[in-house]
């Protein structure tokens, strides 16, 4: 169970302002010694770095301060989330406010059963759109945004089991972009839902390239793959024994990057943090279990892939290393030029 933050939710106050440090959020002090977030320095004074360069606290920082959006940019964030009530519980409001994206991603909802009434996404985002699955406390993606979409998707053409698409995926598009959510199939322990998860790869890999054909595409969320092997703590451990970091994954999302030749007139896409970090080996997951988070072994599960033909236009890409504690994943957020 993850650690929780030391004040009642019931008695917490945030300001959200916009000053020339940045976006701010600030629960009230804890008792322990307060930590600074600035995703310019990535300094956790209570608790120092990983191995790998990665802040090591396991709650919320006392205070959250992010560089203030770029001029004529679209700011767009992905959270895995872990069940949102529990989110909720250890400070989830504080990230959003800080952040302040224009669209925001969630994943793994779970706990939403039905279009959850929350005045402080209601009121930040008008337009939200909620993926829920048909097993209760089951996967869920949400898309809230402050820009209305000229159209909204919640299917995977192709797929031939429509339930087990629903809470995985929405596709919003707008003028200049679509914009694809997903919470992609996990292949589970000792890789027993493999099969399910071919299946997805199989007919996403299809979509994708479809879409891509009509505008550029900006894909995100939780994709349930390690890349490489700088993409996670244990590589050679893995390799092939553990969802999310075997040869069908991970040729799967090569394949979307690359396209072979016998893809005729397919695009590539960039899995844009990595192209701006090729060495880093940072992540957004670190198991609640064992110490992971002290230790910096951790897996980069989360992540954004874009058209290669509009990659130019993204002015950053960042992991928000020290947004820990409110779920076991860390959030992706990237600045793209002009709008959707």
């Amino acid at each position: 169970m993850a650690p929780k933050r030391a004040a009642s939710s019931k008695k917490r106050k945030a300001s959200d302002t916009d000053t020339e440090e940045g976006r701010t959020a600030s629960p009230p002090a804890r008792s322990t010694k307060k930590a600074k977030v600035t995703a310019a320095t990535r300094d956790v004074e209570d608790t120092g770095l990983a191995p790998n360069r990665q802040p090591t606290n396991k709650v919320l920082p006392t205070r959250i301060t992010f560089p203030p959006q770029g001029k004529n940019t679209t700011r767009i964030a992905s959270w895995n989330i872990s069940g949102l009530a529990a989110s909720q519980k250890k400070g989830f409001k504080y990230y959003v406010e800080a952040e302040d994206p224009d669209v925001l991603i969630l994943t793994e909802t779970k706990e939403v059963n039905d279009e959850p009434v929350d005045p402080s996404l209601s009121d930040r985002f008008p337009y939200r759109y909620w993926s829920i699955s048909e097993r209760k406390t089951y996967s869920g993606t949400a898309v809230l945004s402050k820009h209305e979409p000229l159209s909204v998707d919640k299917t995977l053409p192709g797929h031939p089991d429509p339930s087990y698409v629903k809470g995985r995926i929405i596709t919003l598009e707008f003028e200049n972009y679509y914009l694809v959510a997903t919470y992609v199939v996990n292949a589970g322990q000792k890789l027993k839902t493999m099969s399910e998860k071919k299946l997805w790869n199989q007919h996403f890999e299809v979509y994708i390239r479809d879409l891509d054909k009509k505008k550029p595409v900006i894909w995100g969320g939780d994709l349930n793959v390690a890349p490489t092997e700088k993409d996670l703590k244990n590589a050679k451990q893995n390799w092939n024994k553990t969802a999310g970091y075997t040869e069908e994954e991970t040729s799967s999302f090569a394949r979307i990057l690359n396209p072979p030749d016998s893809a005729a007139g397919a695009n590539k896409f960039v899995d844009i943090w990595r192209e701006r970090h090729p060495e880093d080996r940072h992540y957004t997951y670190f198991s609640y279990r064992f110490n992971c988070r002290t230790k910096g072994i951790g897996w980069r599960l989360d992540m954004f892939v874009l058209s290669e033909r509009i990659a130019e236009r993204v002015k950053m890409c960042e992991i928000r290393s020290e947004i820990y504690g409110a779920s076991d994943h860390c959030p992706v957020v990237l600045e793209i030029e002009g709008s959707l």
